[in-house]
């Protein structure tokens, strides 16, 4: 069959093998309806983000890869900014990020099996292509938790910790929205003001730290694994420069109940109030509906930043 040519957004896409499965029971043609759907609501996040693709050809019980380079046969119309890439495991210095900014690149992407959309907590400058290796990154312009259950825990301890991230932050003056991941825990983004890209991290940091002292039985803010079990991981490295999180309304590479999960946005009543973790698991319709019913509820991430202390 003829891989069909559509036009969005005044682009020409050719999108190509429309009922091949990438997740159980879900073709492709879905997940392009779905991020044609999402898009009014997860561009704004996704804009001046160099974005970080996690590809799966074949669908999700297959092999997938993580890719940062647009390709060479990208659409000439498709934005890309260079951006650097130390000790990057290709031996590169640089490489040339999408940067998704209107509907089309959302298709674009979605055609080629790019389920997971992975944003830096930093952006570049409009019009910005960062060429001769300029250095285009301004400093980070958000906050970012990554609440990470350890075994024996899940989504309820995860929320129970979230809440009380939220309360410190609250205390400096911060703003934070909460999210699933989509997989097995939840973050957090709070807009702010820095300098020193160091400085999210560095705070951060000292957040996670100070909650893993009152509670060292519920709380670890140490990377190693084994230091996990009954424990939340308050991942405060994801902050650092060189790292990605899941954007909001992303889909997972992951399905239950059959269709996949989402990573999705969440009210703090919904967080407090939550019983049963089953309630916190979404997919691609559920989230339409959310957003219908109660507009972006991660909107808070792109408020005016506050100044961390």
């Amino acid at each position: 069959m003829q891989s069909p040519r559509v036009s969005v957004g005044g682009r020409t896409l050719k999108l190509s093998n429309l009922d091949k499965e990438l997740y159980p029971g879900t073709p492709k043609n879905a997940v392009i309806d779905y991020y044609a759907r999402v898009a009014d609501t997860v561009l704004p996040h996704l804009a001046g983000r160099p974005l970080t693709l996690r590809r799966f050809p074949d669908g999700i019980d297959a092999e997938s890869f993580y890719e940062k380079n647009a390709g060479r046969n990208a659409p000439s119309w498709l934005r890309t900014v260079v951006v650097p890439t130390p000790g990057s495991s290709k031996g590169t210095s640089t490489a040339e990020f999408v940067v998704v900014e209107e509907l089309a690149t959302l298709v674009y992407l979605a055609n080629l099996a790019v389920l997971e959309l992975h944003v830096p907590q930093w952006r570049v400058p409009d019009g910005s292509d960062g060429g001769d290796a300029e250095d285009v990154r301004l400093p980070p312009d958000e906050l970012v938790f990554d609440l990470d259950p350890g075994p024996s825990t899940g989504l309820l301890e995860c929320c129970a910790v979230a809440l009380r991230v939220r309360d410190r932050l609250q205390d400096d003056g911060l703003a934070p929205v909460v999210k699933t991941s989509g997989s097995k825990g939840m973050q957090m983004t709070a807009p702010v003001v820095v300098e020193d890209p160091g400085r999210t991290s560095e705070y951060a940091r000292a957040i996670a730290q100070e909650l893993a002292r009152e509670t060292p039985d519920a709380v670890t803010a140490v990377m190693a694994k084994d230091r996990r079990r009954g424990k939340v991981f308050i991942d405060w490295s994801q902050n650092n420069v060189a790292k990605t999180t899941v954007a909001p309304y992303s889909l997972r590479a992951r399905a239950a109940h059959g269709a996949p999960t989402v990573s999705t946005p969440l009210t703090w009543e919904e967080v407090a109030a939550c019983e049963d973790p089953d309630t916190l698991v979404f997919s691609p319709s559920d989230v339409l509906a959310r957003i219908a019913e109660h507009g972006d509820l991660y909107a808070g991430a792109l408020a005016e930043g506050v100044e961390l202390p």
